[in-house]
């Protein structure tokens, strides 16, 4: 029996061997043919990419500069005529060269540019600065044409024609450095309605030196209650503050500038220079008249 079980076992490991050393039958699948990859350019062709328009500008600066053309003029507080128990009318020269005037001839905003540019427009009325008798006035009487606002600012000159032996008259070309200084016109006023105490603007004239007489002397006037409705809307560039509106109206409303005293009102209608020879001794009349004017408000009130 045991005999039996050993030849039984050795059959069947015989067999086991030989079938793992027998092949197998079946082909080996063929792997399917792979196409040819196309040949690759090493060398890219730059690529076009069309540059996309901005539809909003860009915002210059960091601050939100405010449409000062739509700004509307403040009116200022109407006084009657029997309210007014003092006035004392005071003529000034502001002078441009002085760095606290400077921002009134910036390129970017010059107020003569904006003066001139108004009467050519006749969105401003420009008065003449003599009568008739060739005497000063700044009275407001005598209205001027935009063309002979024109000259009387700039100038005219006689051209000669030699072939034509003909002389005609033109207009000088625009130079805004020849205008440094503006007189202003002004009303102190103490108002006992409101108990103030407060100067009121008149008139303001561009000056332009003179060649012959070796004196400034005013162009034209214009009116400023009715150049405010155009300087409130024209704007300043503001030494201390670029985001701030200023405009030319609050340059001269809020008294922002430097000036000195060249007349106050007497019996003899006379400039300081026609009294005082001396340029230092008319600095101090100037502040002297400056003084008198603001001391008088003092002695108004009582404590």
């Amino acid at each position: 029996m045991k005999r039996i079980v050993s030849i039984a076992i050795l059959v069947l490991l015989t067999t086991f061997a030989f079938a793992q050393r027998k092949p197998t039958r079946l082909a080996p699948k063929k792997a399917a043919p792979v196409a040819a990859a196309p040949a690759v350019d090493t060398v890219k062709a730059p690529v076009k990419t069309a540059k996309k328009k901005l539809k909003v500008p860009p915002k210059d600066g960091f601050y939100a500069r405010k449409d000062i053309d739509s700004t509307e003029m403040v009116p200022l507080a109407d006084v009657r005529e029997e309210d007014v128990f003092y006035a004392k009318r005071i003529w000034r020269e502001i002078d441009l060269r002085d760095t606290v005037n400077s921002a009134l001839k910036s390129p970017k905003s010059r107020l003569i540019d904006v003066l001139i540019s108004a009467i050519k427009k006749d969105e401003l009325t420009a008065y003449s600065p003599i009568d008739s008798a060739l005497n000063e006035d700044d009275a407001f009487l005598n209205p001027m044409s935009a063309d002979s606002a024109a000259k009387s600012a700039l100038g005219t000159a006689e051209v000669s024609n030699n072939k034509t032996g003909t002389v005609t008259t033109v207009v000088n070309d625009f130079n805004p450095e020849l205008f440094l200084k503006f007189r202003i016109k002004e009303d102190w006023i103490f108002d006992t309605k409101r108990s103030i105490f407060e100067p009121r603007i008149v008139g303001i004239a561009p000056l332009k030196y003179n060649e012959v007489s070796k004196q400034w002397q005013p162009v034209f006037w214009v009116y400023y209650p009715e150049a405010r409705e155009i300087l409130t809307k024209k704007r300043l560039i503001n030494t201390n503050n670029d985001a701030s509106s200023l405009s030319f109206d609050d340059f001269f409303i809020r008294r922002l500038f430097s000036s000195y005293i060249v007349k106050e009102s007497n019996p003899g209608d006379n400039k300081i220079r026609d009294i005082i020879t001396n340029p230092r001794e008319r600095l101090y009349e100037s502040e002297r008249i400056k003084k008198s004017v603001l001391d008088y408000e003092q002695g108004l009130w009582e404590y």
